[in-house]
């Protein structure tokens, strides 16, 4: 084979090494998130799951940052606005584990069936397409920074309504259609402009494999989201008795026989409350505040 023939098919060499190390890593560490409740957190199966993914984890960013055709090129994160970006998509997406949470507890707290339950959510869809728009222009005016906050502003201020599960059904009904709404117009706020924070700072020969990293920012930080939120609600969904600390903070008025399961999603839904905190705080440190504003 010529020589300059190798070297271009050197450019498309497949990271398979990377591929499978990041797999395994993937793999332990969602059964480790899902199945450690079930299994038991000092179980020796739970243990040696941890051990797995941190191992794997570990030997997956020492080869990547060494190997010259990585799956993921780990230097990008170098770049403090792509670093802050990709954290905080990451973190924002795992939010969507308040849609898991919230719809189970209508469904096992109230006794809704899946279709009235999912009725609630017609807002988040209707306000996620209405709303990106305004993100677009936001970003124009106000830059990246701002927009991102806002949009984690009001996704907090979802969650905030929905972890009034001390309420009485019908009353969280009417909090769950707003905050479902909330949701889906602080998500249309959020989105143009972290993108456009992780894409325009880098190089245009860097621009897809930031852009393959976002989106599996997005993917991971769901998948994790919904995890973890999901294994915290079902762990303490499924208590015989409820937790006693919080039903001297909070009463819970109505039925209370499903006093257990309405903490568990009180406390599911604290969780992704944590991580819009994560998101603002990274975004604060990590983006400046005329990042992708429009000069005029």
């Amino acid at each position: 084979m010529p020589e300059n023939k190798r070297e271009n098919a050197g450019k498309y060499k497949t990271d398979w090494k990377g591929i499978i190390i990041f797999v395994i890593a993937m793999i332990t560490l969602q059964v480790f998130i899902t199945k450690g409740n079930q299994f038991g957190w000092t179980n020796w199966l739970t243990i040696v799951l941890a051990a797995i993914a941190i191992i794997f984890a570990y030997l997956f960013i020492k080869f990547e940052l060494k190997y010259p055709f990585a799956f993921v090129d780990l230097h990008l994160f170098n770049n403090n606005i792509f670093t802050g970006a990709v954290l905080s998509n990451f973190f924002i997406n795992g939010t969507a584990g308040l849609l898991i949470v919230s719809l189970t507890l209508m469904q096992k707290g109230a006794d809704y069936t899946p279709m009235q339950a999912g009725l609630l959510t017609l807002g988040f869809a209707l306000a996620v397409i209405l709303f990106m728009r305004v993100g677009e222009k936001l970003l124009q005016h106000f830059g990246a920074k701002k927009p991102i906050i806002w949009g984690a502003l009001i996704i907090a201020a979802s969650l905030i309504i929905l972890m009034q599960t001390q309420l009485m059904a019908y009353q969280y009904q009417i909090l769950a259609i707003l905050a479902y709404t909330l949701f889906g117009v602080g998500l249309a706020f959020f989105a143009t402009p972290a993108t456009d924070a992780a894409l325009s700072n880098l190089p245009e020969n860097q621009a897809g494999s930031g852009a393959g990293i976002f989106k599996m920012a997005s993917s991971l930080g769901a998948s994790f989201g919904v995890a973890i939120s999901a294994g915290i609600y079902t762990a303490l969904a499924n208590r015989e008795e409820p937790i006693e600390w919080l039903s001297n903070l909070v009463i819970f008025v109505g039925r209370q026989d499903n006093v257990s399961i309405r903490q568990g999603a009180m406390l599911a839904l604290a969780f992704c409350l944590l991580l819009v905190v994560l998101v603002i705080i990274t975004v604060i440190i990590k983006i400046p505040n005329d990042t992708g504003k429009q000069i005029k």
